[in-house]
C-alpha cells in the first residue's frame, strides 16, 4: 500500500518481490478483497504425489518444490502456482484473465501487467536464455503456453 502510484513505481515494486500493489487512496473493500484473494491462494494445499518433469525441470507439488539439473530453485508463492498451472496444460494456450482468475483470484483487481512481470522473472529463473524461452511461450494477443518439447519450433498460422 502505498502513496507512489506512476506505471513505474508499480512495476518496480512487482518486481521487487510484491505480490500485489495498492495506492492511496484506497477503497477498503478492495483491500479486504485482495487480501482475501492472498489467503486463499496460501491456503491452498497442494495435490499431493503429483509432480511435473519437463527436460532438466522437474516441479514436485507435494514438496512445493522445483528442480533445474537437480538443483531446488526459491520461486514465490504465486510463481509456483503459475508455474503449476501451465505445466498442469502443456501445449494449451493458457489466457491472461484466465491465468489472472486462477493464479491471482477472481475478484482480482490489479493491473494485468503484473502477470507480464511474474512471466518475466519466472523465465529468468528457468529458462536458460530468457530472451529466447524454451518453455514458457508468449501467445501474442491472447496469453501463454508451455511448450512441452523445449526446442521445438512453434508453428503460427501462416507458416
Amino acid at each position: 500500500l502505498t502513496a507512489k502510484g506512476q506505471d513505474m513505481d508499480k512495476i518496480l515494486g512487482l518486481e521487487l518481490g510484491a505480490d500485489d500493489y495498492m495506492v492511496k487512496p484506497f477503497n477498503p473493500f478492495e483491500l479486504i478483497a485482495r487480501i482475501k484473494a492472498l489467503l486463499r491462494r496460501r491456503d491452498q494445499r497442494p495435490d499431493e504425489g503429483n509432480s511435473y518433469a519437463y527436460g532438466e525441470l522437474q516441479l514436485d507439488i507435494a514438496a512445493y518444490k522445483l528442480l533445474k539439473n537437480g538443483c531446488e530453485v526459491e520461486l514465490t508463492p504465486t510463481e509456483f502456482s503459475l508455474l503449476k498451472m501451465l505445466m498442469e496444460n502443456p501445449g494449451k494456450i493458457l489466457k491472461r484473465n484466465e491465468v489472472l482468475n486462477a493464479v491471482w483470484g477472481e475478484d482480482y483487481f490489479g493491473d494485468t501487467k503484473t502477470l507480464d512481470v511474474h512471466i518475466r522473472r519466472l523465465r529468468e529463473k528457468i529458462e536458460n536464455n530468457p530472451s529466447e524461452p524454451e518453455y514458457i511461450k508468449t501467445v501474442w494477443g491472447l496469453g501463454y503456453r508451455w511448450q512441452p518439447e523445449p526446442g521445438r519450433r512453434d508453428f503460427h498460422e501462416g507458416d
